[in-house]
């Protein structure tokens, strides 16, 4: 697709860690922060995936209403430990008792993502499975003091000093982990006709 003829590109979110993972695709693109409340659907019920699904859907069709030409991607991101949904904590003792639930065993890190583009749908979702070392509260407090995960879902960041709480991670796309799934998106971009690289 010649550059005259591309779609605008649109990031339905705010956040810095996928603005970062997007700029690594080499695509022009614009964030837009999403008008959609998600406090409304994250109290409708659904089971951990397919409520970060709807999510990232309701986050792309609310950008769509006013840039019906663009393409839009929509993601979002949360933790699932038995069926709980953790999402970003917010404060710190919220933090450390996100980490403390999840010390010794095994989660899931769901990050869904839809792109919208004219006349066309494209849906992803990637599911990494982490499992944390046994942590004691006084490391559970050294590690939030440190990074200060309260943006995060599941109160980690595995790209600085949150690697180090983990002994296993088994995922298919490590950018996933960060918030935007690249390998899926760059699939998506090329078949839509961005050049990627």
């Amino acid at each position: 697709m010649s550059e005259d003829r591309t779609p605008d590109l649109i990031l339905a979110s705010t956040s810095p860690y996928r603005r970062a993972l997007l700029e690594r695709l080499g695509v022009p693109f614009r964030g837009v922060a999403p008008p959609f409340d998600e406090a409304t659907l994250a109290s409708a019920g659904l089971a951990p995936r397919g409520l970060a699904e709807a999510l990232a859907a309701c986050k792309a069709e609310s950008v769509r209403a006013s840039a019906p030409d663009a393409v839009i991607i929509g993601c979002d991101q949360l933790v699932s430990l038995d069926g709980l949904v953790f999402g970003k904590p917010g404060d710190a003792a919220t933090a450390a008792e996100q980490l403390s639930a999840m010390s010794g065993r095994t989660h899931e890190l769901i990050t869904a993502m839809v792109v919208l583009a004219p006349g066309r749908r494209f849906a992803h979702t990637d599911v990494t499975r982490l499992t944390m070392r046994r942590l004691d509260r006084n490391a559970i407090e050294r590690y939030v003091a440190r990074d200060r995960p309260l943006d995060c879902a599941g109160s980690y960041k595995l790209e600085q000093g949150g690697v180090a709480l983990f002994d296993r991670i088994e995922s298919d796309d490590h950018s996933a982990i960060t918030g935007l799934p690249l390998l899926a998106l760059a699939r998506v971009l090329a078949e839509l006709g961005y050049e990627i690289p």
